[in-house]
């Protein structure tokens, strides 16, 4: 019984050559020296990494999990897990997209979501370091002033250090306009205690929870990003300020003190999964703290690196539920039970030749690969909006990633823990078992859902900010570019014949859907919320069959067994998954009157 992961690297190489067009990158002025060949050779190399080094750690991960000292504070992460991230650092991984002056390689977002993907399939819970840390560089490199993007970001680029993002406390969970931790002024231009040429310091205090990687023994220094009030700020998230606060100050010439910051780790959480990955409660006492950009706009910068790890985090539900369809698939090779139709009397057939385990493992692989499409292409805008050198294109690009990217966190992370559920169906009673390890996967998916703003608002944000965009325009471009799919399609003729028809009926329900939120979310924003969820499940599910006919169109007519079976899952998508999106189109245009009908004090029935 297998666990060993192999890196999907030919489904990546025909997402990049096929459908987000990775070697029209080079063609943008900085990745002249990002073809996709090279990119394809860095992801080999990265693959080699991942499997050999990370992957067989991940098990180790769950069994054994981080370890708090109560007496120092101290975070100690699962053996072995300090020398891997010690080779991942020197390899110059972490690295890879990051700008060129600050040690980075310079390549495109794409390269980097191809890789987390990777790695979190390797080891979810090693990833959500990188993970963290990618997201303070982002926040940093957009806000941060000359001053603190020289005396962090190098470091946070090659990794020596890592970041965080400090966000909620016990009593606000995602209404972060009830956050109380408070800033205060030194008074002073350099903080006692602070090395000499330490910037104007100010002083934070408070208690912050569920901190991924706040305390470990990873790396030298931590680099944590705080949300705090400053004095006579005003109420809710608009009196947010953002502050930089090092598990060690940094001198000016780079060297750390010797003594911590006023930062403790005072427990780590007993998690359902990721138990490799130590989420701290972190206790800040007078702590020395520096503000990044104005005071109470500390939510605006702290979105940058929300949005960053929105679509990382969608990729975990791709990246876990790749690795669990790999172990189900394994297992469905290897056990045999029953007698399949047509085999000899007597005889016990491998679990694989029954159609209802192939239905489960086609439902799999089809959801994954719309999955990849869905995430890869939403990089490849982000990297658009950031680089096209046309204002008009990076201008489209921006929104494209605009309105993918709660559908790639949402509709990704609850298909990860549909997916991985079925992966534990497919092991039948010896999925219930731990020695499987196939339960570990389901339970460490299960965090996605809620990571980074939980998948209701998620939809929330896509049909109450993101539909709007330009009066509607940005969602009927998407609409348009499936129409045009669905014409090339009816083009190829009979062998995609039932892909047309399937995808003609979701992209119009999609749209009657789209019209009637429009419509009457602004009459009444009640429509908006109570449909929502179904809406977002739905444009989810049609986009990933746009995913799918585009695949099955780049991969048909060939005799190369590897292209049909891209056609055949891409069939199974469309033909048995998109037709449910149809049936989800009563409940976004349902409106609240259901959801009112009983009183809280009746719900729990006579």
């Amino acid at each position: 019984m297998s666990d060993a992961y192999a890196p999907p690297l030919r489904d990546i190489r025909f997402v990049l050559d096929h459908l987000v067009d990775a070697d029209g990158l080079a063609k943008l002025p900085p990745f002249a020296h990002a073809d996709a060949d090279t990119m394809y050779g860095l992801l080999e190399e990265y693959a080699r990494f991942v499997r050999e080094v990370l992957a067989p750690l991940n098990r180790a991960g769950d069994a054994q999990g981080a370890s708090h000292d109560p007496a120092t504070g101290a975070v100690t992460t699962t053996p072995g897990w300090p020398d891997a991230y010690r080779r991942y650092v020197e390899a110059g991984w972490g690295a890879v997209p990051f700008a060129e002056e600050y040690g980075g390689g310079g390549f495109p977002w794409l390269l980097a979501v191809a890789m987390q993907e990777l790695l979190t399939s390797a080891n979810m819970a090693f990833s959500l370091c990188p993970l963290l840390t990618q997201g303070a560089i982002d926040m940093l490199g957009h806000h941060g002033d000359e001053e603190q993007r020289e005396r962090y970001l190098p470091k946070l680029v090659s990794g020596e250090w890592t970041g965080t993002m400090n966000l909620t406390e016990p009593q606000a969970g995602s209404d972060l306009g009830a956050l109380t931790t408070r800033a205060v002024p030194a008074g002073d231009g350099v903080g006692e205690g602070a090395p000499a040429g330490t910037p104007r310091t100010w002083r934070i205090s408070g208690q912050k929870i569920f901190i991924t990687y706040g305390e470990h023994d990873l790396a030298a220094n931590i680099v944590h990003l705080v949300l705090a009030r400053v004095p006579d700020a005003p109420p809710g998230t608009k009196g947010l300020s953002c502050f930089i606060v090092p598990k060690h100050l940094v001198s000016d010439d780079g060297t750390l003190a010797e003594e911590r910051n006023g930062v403790t780790c005072i427990g780590i959480e007993h998690k359902l999964g990721i138990h490799g990955s130590p989420t701290c409660t972190l206790e800040f006492d007078d702590a020395v703290g520096y503000l990044i950009g104005e005071a109470n706009a500390g939510m605006r910068y702290m979105f940058t690196m929300m949005n960053n790890a929105r679509l990382s985090v969608g990729l975990e539900g791709l990246a876990v539920a790749e690795r669990a369809y790999q172990q189900a698939l394994a297992y469905a090779q290897e056990r045999t039970q029953g007698r399949a139709v047509g085999t000899a009397a007597g005889t016990a057939s491998a679990i694989i030749e029954h159609p209802d385990v192939r239905r489960m493992l086609m439902h799999m692989r089809s959801h994954i690969e719309a999955m990849r499409g869905l995430t890869y292409a939403n990089a490849r805008a982000i990297d658009d909006a950031k680089h096209h050198p046309d204002d008009d294109a990076r201008a489209r690009g921006q929104e494209r990633a605009d309105l993918l990217t709660p559908l790639s966190k949402a509709w990704c992370t609850d298909l990860g823990s549909e997916l991985t559920r079925l992966a534990t169906q497919v092991h039948g009673g010896m999925g219930f078992i731990t020695e499987t390890g196939i339960a570990q996967h389901e339970r460490d998916v299960r965090i996605a859902a809620i990571y980074e703003g939980t998948n209701g608002i998620q939809a929330l944000d896509l049909v109450g900010r993101k539909l709007g965009l330009r009066a509607g325009g940005v969602v009927a471009d998407l609409l348009a570019d499936i129409d045009a799919t669905a014409l090339e399609v009816a083009a190829a003729g009979e062998p995609l014949a039932g892909l047309h028809a399937a995808l003609v009926d979701a992209v119009a329900a999609l749209r009657e859907a789209t019209d009637w939120l429009l419509a009457n979310g602004s009459a009444d924003p009640r429509n908006a919320l109570a449909g929502a969820t179904p809406y977002l499940r739905l444009a989810g599910t049609v986009v990933g069959g746009w995913v799918m006919a585009r695949q099955a169109l780049a991969a048909s007519g060939s005799d190369d067994p590897f292209l049909a079976a891209k056609v055949a899952t891409a069939r199974y998508y469309c033909e048995q998954v998109l037709p449910t999106a149809r049936g989800l189109l009563p409940a976004v245009t349902a409106g609240p009157r259901d959801l009112d009908a009983v009183a809280p004090s009746e719900l729990l029935g006579a």
